[in-house]
């Protein structure tokens, strides 16, 4: 039985997303020449945070991610950067992924955990996760993100409440990256030490989410879209939503449709920080491939353009993407990545030993990231973001 639509869903559903998505494929240079003018005069105003005077709208955007604004991702980047250096300033905020679990009674046609592919699983103890969180910690992260397939069984809301109260005396910011929850369970999360849930829609095209998410709980579209208000409501203070980038046929609606929920939540919830992401689809045992490619330069496109539409929201990337354009990234618009990932439960202290969701691009360490964020004039928020307290 699918869920009731959430706030956001009635809000999705007035939009015109699809005619936004129209409009962006088909502006012109004289269209991107205006929006560019207006993101750098609202740039020059300032406008304090939640006043909306000057700041750019969804057609605004629709027009920075239009074919025609791809010729001036140059100037897109230094607008970007500008506003970036002024919200954030300098620091970047890294953290690793932690698997606990590949176990999944969900069958999403695009990744690797999927129910029925012959794949090795594996659920780490909380003993085992507290293993592996120690050696991140170890290595300087002071951020970790606990990641799992949709098994209600293996990962259940105790199992979760046990580890992250288990980490919470060493780790001083946990989020979790694992299917949805009720908002007792979130309260019962945010009790237990939890800062972050991150539940990445994926795909807002209704009928493109029901064609790829085949079974499973995952599959009640409302409810995964609801999430994040039950999540905000229970206390959890930072949330996470993004688009995978080429699960459906138009990528531009995506990001529209991405950044009116970003805005939503903000607005709605502004006591907690929102941050976006857009992962590429990768390589992984699913065989799942890309329904369209998003390039490189579209890629940073997307990124800059979400930027200038909401200054204030946190944009993460993770080392599904290359380094060199990790790199660039960090310069432009991003404020929160990933460094030294591994995708198999266990792979920090066990690599090998179970099927990862998906590959990874940038394999550098985590003090290579961090060198490189400091040779860019830029601060690692990691090591000594948190004095560690042990219990």
């Amino acid at each position: 039985m699918a869920s009731p639509p959430g706030l956001f869903a009635h809000e999705l559903a007035a939009s015109d997303i699809p005619g936004l998505a129209r409009s962006a494929r088909e502006a012109g240079p004289a269209e991107v020449d205006a929006v560019l003018r207006r993101a750098a005069a609202a740039g020059r105003g300032g406008g304090a945070h939640g006043d909306t005077g000057g700041r750019l709208g969804l057609a605004d955007l629709a027009v920075l991610l239009s074919p025609a604004a791809t010729g001036r991702l140059e100037e897109l980047a230094q607008l970007a950067q500008a506003t970036t250096l002024r919200r954030f300033g300098r620091a970047v905020r890294m953290f690793a992924p932690l698997y606990v679990s590949n176990a999944c009674l969900s069958s999403c046609t695009y990744c690797g955990f999927a129910k029925g592919l012959e794949v090795a699983r594996r659920t780490l103890t909380p003993e085992e996760a507290v293993g592996e969180a120690r050696l991140l910690v170890d290595l300087g992260f002071r951020h970790l993100l606990l990641v799992s397939g949709e098994h209600r069984i293996e990962v259940s809301a105790d199992y979760l409440v046990d580890v992250v109260e288990r980490l919470r005396p060493f780790v001083p910011s946990i989020s979790i990256e694992t299917q949805t929850w009720s908002d007792d369970t979130y309260t019962r999360l945010v009790a237990a030490g939890l800062e972050g849930a991150i539940h990445y829609q994926e795909t807002y095209d209704r009928a493109r989410y029901a064609e790829v998410h085949v079974a499973g709980w995952k599959r009640d579209f409302d409810r995964r879209l609801a999430s994040f208000e039950r999540a905000a409501r229970a206390g959890v203070r930072r949330l996470g939503l993004g688009v995978l980038l080429g699960l459906a046929p138009d990528w531009r609606a995506d990001i529209l449709a991405l950044a009116a929920h970003a805005s939503f939540l903000s607005r709605r919830f502004w006591r907690t920080e929102v941050s976006v992401a857009l992962p590429r689809i990768k390589p992984s045992a699913s065989g799942f491939p890309p329904t369209v490619v998003v390039s490189d330069a579209q890629f940073v496109q997307a990124h800059a353009a979400l930027r200038l539409f909401e200054p204030d929201v946190a944009i993460s990337l993770s080392t599904r993407e290359p380094a060199a354009l990790r790199d660039g990234l960090a310069r432009i618009a991003v404020t929160t990545m990933s460094a030294g990932s591994s995708t198999e439960p266990g792979g920090y202290g066990r690599p090998g030993t179970a099927q990862e969701q998906f590959s990874i691009s940038d394999e550098r360490s985590p003090a290579d990231i961090a060198a490189m964020l400091v040779a860019a004039g830029y601060e690692p928020v990691w090591k000594d973001a948190f004095p560690l307290v042990e219990a």
